[in-house]
């Protein structure tokens, strides 16, 4: 049905794009775990306009992605029509994606992500100057349901970017005015599905594979982005293909295999900047991520929020297994390589 896009074949799992979260070792930690699409950390199309080399590391990939989108933001339809070539022959995406749903203000008041909803004849103008520039690379859009709660227009969004050559488009459930709270709204994510015939990918509240099972039933979606779930969870995805082939709930993995993950991501981020406090220090937020899904989750907060060295955080691990097992005598190498 959808050939330019031959993993709508099934229901397709996407990693949301996140700023500082999505970079190229999560992404490929979420891929072992299942998630079927990969999106770049949104880029400035500015920054690829100007050549800007630090932009350009972000659209940084391996094969093994594939499929990957690289996601663009900006609201200067001829600036990013050439930012999406300049990315097609640089790295050779599966397709470019459009951001319109970003709600943060340093890209807001430059009038790019969620600012466009406000603002369709552009919105439409930039989304429609980007598929001519690459066609026929598919390009797709995310959105969000509206700038507010007195101005929901995200079917009417819809119809306006499947109208100017948008391949699919993703909906987070929130306006922007929500930011990150309150509840999303799959009642509106339905009718954007009902309301267009190109593929619609559901987003939002979506924290386990019960919920993704149900938004598919409910809303008619042909696919789902998962976001900050994979954070503290990326076996989700793994989870939630089970659960939709099946009907059937996977056991979460164990305490010492979550440890494994985390010792391994911080591992390859290590290897990954040649830097090894740096680095570390540059998990600590991520660490404190995979927490909220681990017993004594404040205490290994509160240590997460100090570490430098892997050497910490093995120490972390060891003694986070010992008080959840209650192990006096306690061999960290072989604990974490047993399970």
């Amino acid at each position: 049905m959808y050939s330019s896009l031959s993993w709508f074949s099934g229901f397709p799992l996407y990693l949301a794009p996140m700023a500082g979260v999505s970079d190229k070792i999560f992404r490929q930690l979420c891929k072992e775990y299942g998630a079927d699409v990969l999106t770049t950390e949104f880029v400035s199309a500015e920054g690829i306009f100007r050549r800007n080399e630090r932009t350009r590391e972000y659209l940084d990939f391996d094969e093994i992605e594939r499929p990957i989108g690289v996601q663009l933001f900006g609201a200067n339809a001829e600036h990013m029509a050439e930012a999406a070539r300049q990315v097609v022959d640089w790295v050779q995406p599966d397709f470019v994606d459009l951001n319109f749903g970003c709600p943060v203000n340093k890209v807001v008041c430059k009038n790019g992500g969620s600012a466009l909803l406000k603002d369709c004849p552009t919105l439409a103008s930039v989304a429609a100057a980007v598929v001519r520039a690459i066609a026929p690379m598919p390009v797709t859009a995310k959105i969000r349901i509206g700038w507010d709660a007195d101005s929901i227009n995200a079917p009417r969004v819809a119809r306006i970017l499947a109208d100017a050559g948008i391949s699919a488009i993703t909906v987070h459930g929130r306006t922007r005015a929500q930011g990150y709270s309150g509840a999303a709204d799959w009642n509106v994510i339905g009718e954007v599905a009902a309301a267009v015939s190109i593929p619609v990918i559901g987003n939002g509240d979506l924290s386990n594979a019960a919920d993704v099972a149900k938004r598919r039933r409910e809303t008619g979606i042909t696919g789902a982005m998962i976001g900050r779930a994979a954070m503290s969870a990326p076996w989700i995805f793994h989870h939630a293909k089970q659960y939709l082939a099946t009907g059937e709930m996977v056991d979460p993995p164990t305490l010492c295999e979550r440890w494994n993950l985390i010792l391994r991501h911080c591992e390859l981020v290590v290897r990954g900047w040649g830097a090894e406090e740096p680095a570390i220090r540059s998990m600590r937020a991520r660490l404190m991520a995979y927490s909220r899904s681990m017993p004594d989750a404040k205490r290994l907060r509160e240590k997460f929020s100090h570490v430098s060295t892997l050497a910490e955080v093995e120490a972390i691990a060891e003694e986070n297994q010992q008080r959840s097992t209650g192990f006096t005598e306690w061999s960290k190498m072989e604990s974490l390589k047993s399970c």
